[in-house]
């Protein structure tokens, strides 16, 4: 059942993340042309945290979903975003299908590739005081185009 359910012991002292994600995809589709159109960028991250805000009973996997999705693709690949395994392999596939589902729900159109962008950024201190700076991106991460099932046909 992992990715999607994972069954781990911290329920009651959960080890919290240090550091946010924000993911950002964008498409490619190539006309019938032969040229190759590529969309602007899409905050996948805001989407989802506006999903959650806007819904009384959000379910686990709404509020996880792509955040457990990319901390497992790191796991696998590293920094040179080389899949060395069969497990890792299945984590890239399923990264991008979570991220060609969320862009196709929320723009459609049609695309054939997908290249995600991971900005990771430091937790703000807790009583962080408001008009302060944000905190400066520890990694501003780019994959590779990776092709997918065509979407919006």
């Amino acid at each position: 059942m992992y990715p999607l359910f994972e069954q781990n012991w911290r329920l009651f002292a959960p080890n919290p993340d240090s550091v946010n994600h924000r993911v950002w995809a964008r498409t490619a589709h190539t006309g019938h042309d032969g040229s190759t159109r590529v969309s602007p960028w899409i905050d996948l991250t805001t989407l989802d945290r506006a999903a959650v805000e806007h819904d009384p009973f959000p379910s686990h996997t709404a509020q996880n979903l792509l955040r457990r999705a990319w901390t497992s693709y790191v796991d696998t690949h590293g920094a040179d975003d080389t899949a060395r395994s069969p497990r890792a392999a299945m984590m890239q596939k399923y990264l991008s299908n979570i991220a060609a589902a969320r862009v196709a729900g929320h723009r459609g159109g049609t695309f054939e590739f997908i290249q995600l962008r991971v900005v990771t950024a430091p937790v703000a201190a807790p009583g962080t005081a408001a008009g302060r700076r944000p905190p400066t991106p520890v990694e501003n991460r780019l994959l590779p185009w990776w092709k997918v099932t065509p979407h919006g046909k």
